[in-house]
């Protein structure tokens, strides 16, 4: 069992210092354990650390500890009204975030966790208020990262975790990235290898009836069908006074270069389109699924293949790089309609709002 103090919600300030930040392999069964205990030891005296999940990188906190959380926002400039899913390593630990655990988020739980799939079901008073951004609701995930798993473990506490990046900029899938944006910022990032599945996870909201979808991922609507019955589908349309998913920002996962999703037929048809951009070819980055330009630079141009996993892991690399070798414009071929892509589509279309 787990405890926490004080639920209020207070807005905390910091004032940063560099710090030095240690980076820690975890390639061998020694150097695995030695990060899980410095990791753990961080975090329970209240420290922020960067840890690997199979989707992206995260920072995470003590997610019962409300000054803990505080330092997250702090670090990566996160507006308040933006919630944090919590982590949790099994379905014990989750039902402690929440007063309610129906039928259906069981069912869900059994065919999908570990996994890239968050549940948001009502809150339980232990979970503090800038977690769920003051909220009702809370979102609980048990990731497929076993680094992960063990630090929660060894932790005994669920953890608050967004994206190991600063807000609005392109979620990190490998340690490098997050260093590169938050050395010096924090103490620790621990480098569990290349994110496995690459874009965040599924959100699924249980206090409606059907489910609906907040942020879709790689898990998609007719998989979470086919455990759960009716789902409703992400739309533009929810309005909700307080936000109860990370995700449903407008802008979000974003390059510092401008990006533009296209459909093209051929290379004509690419020139063509790029020529009302207004933008140097030589700072013009491609990456392409299908149809693959053959008229511009080999080193302007990526191709990923044309499989919706295969480019979900890739992706969020892919903009890191263009944005590394000084990209002013990065062209993304649009994904398929397909209901694999939609995750894929949906960070592409906030990437380029």
């Amino acid at each position: 069992m787990f405890s926490v103090g004080c639920w209020m919600l207070v807005v905390f300030h910091f004032p940063f210092r560099p710090m030095k930040t240690e980076i820690l392999s975890t390639h061998t069964p020694a150097l695995f354990a030695a990060a899980v205990k410095r990791a753990s030891e961080l975090l329970c005296a209240g420290e922020v650390v960067a840890l690997p999940t199979e989707t992206v990188y995260g920072l995470a906190a003590n997610a019962l500890d409300e000054k803990a959380v505080a330092k997250i926002f702090q670090i990566k400039g996160r507006p308040t009204h933006n919630p944090i899913i919590v982590h949790v390593a099994s379905n014990e630990m989750a039902q402690l975030c929440v007063t309610k655990w129906p039928a259906v988020a069981e069912k869900l739980s059994r065919a999908f966790w570990p996994g890239p799939l968050t549940l948001v079901l009502p809150r339980a008073k232990k979970i503090p208020d800038n977690v769920t951004a003051g909220g009702a609701t809370v979102g609980v995930r048990w990731p497929g990262h076993p680094f992960m798993q063990a630090v929660i473990r060894e932790c005994g506490f669920p953890l608050a975790a967004p994206s190991a990046n600063l807000s609005n900029q392109i979620s990190p899938t490998n340690a490098e990235h997050v260093r590169t944006q938050l050395a010096g910022k924090i103490s620790l990032i621990v480098d569990g290898g290349q994110s496995q599945v690459g874009i965040e996870s599924t959100v699924l909201d249980l206090t409606v009836s059907p489910p609906r979808i907040l942020r879709p991922g790689m898990i998609h609507a007719e998989s979470l069908a086919a455990v759960a019955g009716n789902i409703q589908h992400p739309t533009s349309n929810i309005q909700h006074p307080i936000l109860r998913s990370p995700g449903l920002l407008k802008k979000h996962y974003s390059p510092k270069a401008k990006l533009v999703v296209l459909n093209w037929h051929d290379d004509a048809d690419l020139s063509a389109q790029l020529s009302t951009l207004n933008s140097q070819l030589s700072t013009c980055f491609i990456i392409a699924h299908a149809k693959i330009p053959a008229g511009f630079g080999a080193e302007n141009v990526s191709v990923i293949p044309h499989d919706a996993e295969a480019f979900a892991r890739a992706l969020y690399a892919e903009l890191h790089r263009c944005d590394a070798a000084g990209a002013k414009l990065i062209v993304v071929e649009a994904p398929p309609d397909l209901p694999e892509w939609s995750g894929i589509a949906d960070r592409l279309r906030r990437a380029a709002a």
